[in-house]
């Protein structure tokens, strides 16, 4: 029997979980989500890409982010909960095996991002106190990698902790971290405008904005299509939001504003940041190394203390993608498990705290196995923009589907050519003409053939325990299912 409850003012299915997020905390909750370790570690590679037109992918990036964005809002505030992209998917088709694998890559492009989040967290934090540094065969100072993992573990547990107080304290957490990530990008933006002022005596030629440069060889075209690739994991993120659904005050009538005004905040700071580094840094120095941000600062502002404050200005950044990435995943198993589609304990909230702590703990084992197995993952930036291009394209799809289905509160509108556009677009971008390495669909593949395991192990455990599978009475209502 369903415990659901509506709220005759709204419209909208009452929930277990406490809804605090109004539009301020949400919008900064998008911004923080898209703002990380993408464009701090993206920029120079993009440019080693296509030249000094580093802003050309940035840009693409974002507009098919918003395009796709546009399928989100429809989706979400038609259908308020938690689930995101595989709720949604699992309404259209109503077919477990595909609302897994969706739900699936979601999450593990969530939990590993996270992970790796973790490991550059303590690799910062102890650059920064300069604990635990050796000098490597190159004469380079590093970090003991033993001291990464316990770092990273730590780290880990602590992000688990916040989780389980409370959506209003992770928000919280959120709100600091956004600010103090977002303060690292307006330093870039501000040493620029400081160096073209001629304080800093720095070189400026933003003529290098507009030379295109492939050193693969490639058409401009093609070169284009392979840096947005890379572009385009700096601007996912916005879709974490949706996984908050319940938990968001009044989430039909907020979203669409504050989701495109994150968007669009975001893209404008990208865009800025993009031309700063190019005007600043040769081509050739930016796309060396993996700090191309703390190499405009150092060369527009050579006097301030950089080697001190940067690292941890970095360590906050990616301490939010972690944050967010593992809010995120918890949501989500929590969200699928009341459809039927993981086994049911995922979905136990805990009666004081209001927060689903099961899920919670199933997504940090993940996070801490990929800790300590896995010591660096190759390719995070591609694989992630990957996989969830692919979710992407089959969300316009289900936008597109489930048009015929009605409910009676209001709701965005995609206009009808958006989804459309959005699909092909996505679906073109996961294709192996973008120049992507193989070894990037290595990993996705085996990153699948995992989940169409779990999905044979889940199926299984569902018939063991249950007389039958369980399934969803009403796909409309997360919490009605068999009992």
């Amino acid at each position: 029997m369903s415990d659901a409850r509506v709220d005759e003012a709204t419209g909208e299915q009452q929930t277990e979980l406490k809804r605090v997020l109004g539009p301020k905390l949400l919008l900064l909750f998008i911004v923080g989500d898209i703002l990380g370790t993408g464009i701090y570690a993206l920029t120079g590679k993009v440019a080693g890409e296509v030249g000094g037109a580093v802003w050309l992918p940035f840009l693409v990036a974002f507009t098919i982010a918003i395009i796709t964005a546009f399928s989100y809002l429809e989706l979400v505030t038609k259908y308020p909960k938690a689930g995101g992209a595989a709720s949604f998917v699992h309404r259209a088709f109503e077919i477990h095996f595909i609302t897994f694998l969706i739900t699936f890559t979601v999450m593990a492009s969530g939990i590993t991002s996270a992970s790796t989040a973790s490991r550059a967290f303590a690799e910062n934090m102890f650059k920064g106190f300069h604990w635990f540094v050796e000098t490597g065969a190159d004469g380079q100072t590093v970090v003991n990698a033993g001291a990464i993992s316990v770092g990273a573990l730590f780290f880990i547990l602590l992000v688990a902790a916040i989780n389980f107080r409370g959506v209003a304290e992770s928000v919280k957490a959120n709100v600091v971290l956004t600010l103090i990530e977002l303060s690292g990008l307006l330093l870039v933006i501000f040493v620029g405008l400081w160096a073209v002022a001629g304080f800093s005596g720095a070189e400026v030629d933003f003529s290098r904005i507009t030379v295109f440069e492939s050193p693969s060889g490639k058409n401009a075209f093609m070169a284009v299509t392979a840096a947005t690739g890379l572009a385009f994991f700096a601007m996912v993120g916005f879709e974490d939001s949706v996984n908050m659904a319940e938990e968001t005050k009044e989430p039909s009538k907020i979203f669409p504003k504050v989701m495109l005004t994150g968007l669009l905040m975001t893209a404008a700071i990208y865009l800025m940041v993009s031309i700063t580094a190019v005007a600043l840094v040769p081509v050739g120095e930016l796309s060396q190394g993996g700090t191309p941000l703390l190499t405009v600062v150092e060369r527009g502002a050579p006097n301030l203390p950089i080697d001190t404050l940067y690292p941890f200005i970095a360590m906050f950044a990616v301490a939010n993608s972690a944050l967010i990435n593992m809010m995120m995943a918890s949501r989500l198993l929590y969200g699928m498990s009341r459809q039927g589609v993981l086994p049911k304990p995922l979905g136990m909230v805990h009666r004081g705290r209001q927060t689903p702590w099961a899920a919670i703990i199933f997504s940090t084992l993940l996070a801490v196995g990929l800790i300590l197995l896995v010591q660096s993952v190759a390719n995070l930036g591609d694989v992630t923009a990957l996989l969830l291009l692919g979710v992407f394209s089959v969300v316009n799809v289900a936008c597109l589907v489930l048009r015929k289905d009605r409910v009676e509160h209001q709701h965005f509108t995609a206009p009808t050519a958006l989804p459309v556009i959005g699909a092909l677009a996505c679906a073109y971008m996961v294709g192996p003409w973008t120049g992507r390495d193989g070894s990037v669909y290595e990993i996705a593949g085996w990153l699948l053939v995992i989940g169409v395991c779990l999905w044979a192990l889940t199926w299984f455990l569902n018939r063991a325990l249950y007389a039958k599978p369980t399934r969803i009475k009403d796909p409309t209502d997360l919490t009605n299912t068999d009992d």
